[in-house]
């Protein structure tokens, strides 16, 4: 790291900085420079192929980003760090703006990962949906999309076209008896045998060409199945191979927007309208254009479409998979970064404006898409920005912007889990949910498990390590209040407003009545109030989190001890008891010797399985 000391300032004002000395120490090397203001905070932090270049063209007369110069202005000192390599910048860069988010960087926050249509590679293999990382070794997967719809769409369309089956393995290993699935055409039945191993293999290979864009070749090799098969007069077969190949055709004629060629393109564009700026995302895989995201900048000023394109594909693809080809508009201000993104993938990438007509009307439409989903963020905001105005009025404070709201969920007392939701900024921020597994309580004491669950929540906030919300809903009435209260109280963080969110009559939406934490008299608002509208949105959202918690741990403590959890009980054990009895309940409610008389259960197991089950 080199860094330029500053110059001694006089009593009138501090000296200008001396960039010419910085140049002249600046080395011709790939890294990343970090420009500080007098105060030592991080103005901005950037990525160069040559640092000596890149630096200097910071300092040059005209500026031609009036956010650049503005921050030029504030450069006190520049401290920089050699790489060795463009694409080690680039990832140095990106997690140095991640984590100090400087002032006049732009930066793109996408919580989310993308989707993904996953084909395991079991005997009989899967087709479903996934999000997460990638295991090749296990599994193909195909994509990304830019939306679990989409990817749901697509699983269903194969479904009807090849009849795989999406259910899961512990499922799948104890079928005795097709499901629905089956009896409406959209899974072929490997479970119980009903298609042949070979046959079913020729189906997913037909559905990987279909994914990978070759629709044509499917089609062909469909239809020499259908003449086979009308040779050897199997009529059915070949009424079969007659549907899929119909299907077939209608989503092509429904793709309009396929391209021939099968490539993998992203289009990425970015527009500005009333001093939004938007980057959309259009994924494109196989030929099939799978849909669109639009993207925004959470940080930094106000900045030309060009510069955030740049931000957004130095951003995107260190956490995303580089496709074959990126069609832009416009091109963005950076020229290297496709250099850097050629040496992380390994191949060349071109950054492209478009061309033939396809990859023209491919760009028009991530453009027009781009301009909707900037008159719908305006819109938004507008009406968050009235609710959150609207509910600070209503409790006498200053303004809103972070909320926070707990709800606790349990059935009769089991596994009781509470969830806290958070409301920043304009919106939902599920990236910071968090659910708490409630434990050491009474079952059903809903007040302790409250208490507990806000304990938990703001030690942290009570430590200086988290940040404290502007209020604090809880779902409930005065017990489960004066129980959040107490926790505050213990905490030290009485200070914090927080109100409790009472059920009207009927727990008709409307009537709810706001208990404070203070002791001031309940209030009710109008049900056409804004801020009312905005509690309700946060408190549903936290009752839904808190009940899908449950949920899955009631789920997992009530399968504990069931088949899957003995040990000698393996798939064809599970299914010949579950074939024998006709289903878990049934195996429950057998002796030890009705379990002994199932094929390939001795006495020693049915012992192990009648302990197990009670």
């Amino acid at each position: 790291m080199s860094e330029v000391p500053e110059k001694p300032e006089t009593a009138d004002a501090p000296a200008p900085f001396d960039h010419k000395t910085l140049l002249a120490s600046l080395p011709e090397l790939p890294g990343v420079y970090r420009m500080l203001d007098a105060a030592g905070n991080v103005l901005y932090v950037g990525k160069a192929k040559v640092l000596k270049k890149r630096v200097a063209s910071y300092f040059r007369d005209n500026q031609p980003s009036p956010r650049i110069a503005l921050m030029v202005k504030q450069i006190a000192k520049v401290e920089t760090t050699v790489t060795r390599s463009e694409a080690e910048a680039l990832l140095l860069e990106n997690n140095l703006i991640k984590g100090l988010n400087p002032r006049y960087n732009i930066l793109f926050r996408d919580d989310k990962s993308y989707p993904y249509i996953v084909v395991t590679k079991d005997e009989f293999p899967r087709i479903g949906y996934y999000r997460g990382s990638l295991d090749t070794k296990r599994a193909e997967y195909f994509g990304p999309y830019p939306s679990a719809v989409a990817v749901r769409d697509s699983v269903h369309l194969l479904q009807r076209m090849f009849r795989l089956r999406t259910c899961e393995d512990s499922v799948f290993a104890n079928r005795s008896r097709p499901c629905l699935l089956y009896q409406i055409k959209r899974c072929s039945g490997p479970c119980v045998d009903l298609v042949g191993r070979e046959a079913y293999a020729e189906d997913v290979q037909l559905a990987k060409m279909f994914l990978q864009g070759r629709q044509q070749e499917v089609i062909k090799r469909l239809s020499q199945a259908m003449e086979a098969a009308a040779a050897e007069l199997a009529f059915e077969q070949a009424a079969t191979y007659r549907d899929q190949i119909q299907s077939l055709r209608h989503v092509q004629e429904k793709q309009y927007v396929e391209s021939a060629r099968g490539e993998d393109v992203d289009v990425v564009v970015a527009t500005e309208e009333g001093g939004t700026v938007c980057v959309n995302l259009a994924i494109v895989r196989g030929g099939r254009h799978l849909g669109d995201r639009p993207h925004f900048p959470a940080g930094g000023v106000s900045c030309p479409p060009d510069e955030a394109l740049a931000a957004f594909l130095h951003q995107h693809y260190l956490d995303h998979p580089i496709p074959g080809k990126i069609l832009v508009s416009p091109l963005p201000a950076d020229d290297e970064i496709g250099e850097a993104l050629a040496e992380i993938a390994g191949r060349p990438v071109p950054i492209v404006e478009p061309r033939q007509t396809m990859q023209r009307m491919w760009v028009e439409m991530a453009l027009q898409n781009a301009r909707l989903a900037i008159t719908a963020r305006r819109t938004t905001l507008s009406l968050q920005g009235k609710r959150q105005l609207a509910l600070a009025e209503a409790l006498g404070l200053e303004s809103i912007d972070r909320i926070e709201c707990f709800d606790i969920s349990h059935t009769q007392g089991e596994a009781t889990v509470a969830s806290c939701v958070v409301y920043a900024g304009n919106g939902m921020k599920k990236s910071e949910y968090r659910r708490f597994n409630i434990r050491d309580i009474q079952p059903g004491d809903d007040y302790a498990a409250m208490r507990q669950a806000v304990q938990r929540r703001y030690e942290k906030v009570a430590a200086g390590e988290s940040v404290a919300p502007d209020l604090i809903l809880i779902d409930g009435g005065k017990g489960q209040v004066a129980s959040a209260a107490a926790a505050l109280a213990e905490l030290g963080l009485s200070q914090l407003p927080m109100i409790g969110v009472a059920k009207g009559e009927e727990r008709k939406p409307g009537l709810e009545t706001l208990i404070f934490a203070d002791g001031r008299e309940p209030l009710q608002l109008a049900p056409d109030n804004p801020g009312l509208h905005l509690i309700q949105e946060v408190r549903d959202e936290a009752h839904r989190f808190a009940i899908s918690g449950h949920r899955a741990a009631r789920g997992k403590a009530r399968r504990t001890s069931t088949l899957e959890e003995i040990g000698g009980v393996g798939p064809k054990r599970r299914k010949a008891l579950i074939a024998h009895f006709g289903g878990l309940q049934g195996i429950v409610a057998a002796s030890v010797e009705q379990l002994a008389s199932v094929p390939g259960i001795s006495d020693e197991l049915a012992e192990k399985i009648y302990a197990a089950l009670h």
